[in-house]
């Protein structure tokens, strides 16, 4: 068994269930209540649950990993999903970053979220 791994897998459990609670009131909730117009309104929603999907199998997947150590490919499986948390968190990063709040690092915390797991994934993958 590949401790880090599991402990990736467990901790992108937390943060899909975060998302899709959290997110939910936070984000969904005043999306779906806001005068945006339906097409686009309709279309972030989907993209909503595409990620809180992806989050979940994600997590899914680092678990099984974590219990398949040492065959062929979960390595190159586990740096896919580490790569995939990285992208994720420059994104937060980056459109944080170039609004120009105060304190802009805890105006949209998800990449606190987001790197442990891909840092957990790679050491696992490593």
């Amino acid at each position: 068994m590949n401790g880090w791994l599991l402990t990736a897998g467990i901790t992108a459990i937390g943060v899909a269930a975060v998302h899709i609670a959290g997110g939910h009131r936070d984000v969904v909730r005043p999306l779906l209540s806001c005068g945006l117009a339906e097409e686009p309104k309709r279309v972030l929603h989907a993209v909503w649950h595409m990620v809180s999907v992806d989050l979940a199998l994600s997590g899914l997947a680092l678990l099984y990993l974590s219990l398949t150590d040492g065959t062929p490919g979960t390595g190159m499986v586990a740096w896919f999903v580490a790569g995939h948390f990285i992208a994720y968190a420059a994104a937060f990063l980056v459109v944080t970053l170039s609004v120009g709040w105060s304190r802009p690092l805890l105006r949209l915390p998800q990449w606190i979220l987001l790197l442990p797991v891909a840092v957990l994934a790679a050491a696992g993958a490593a």
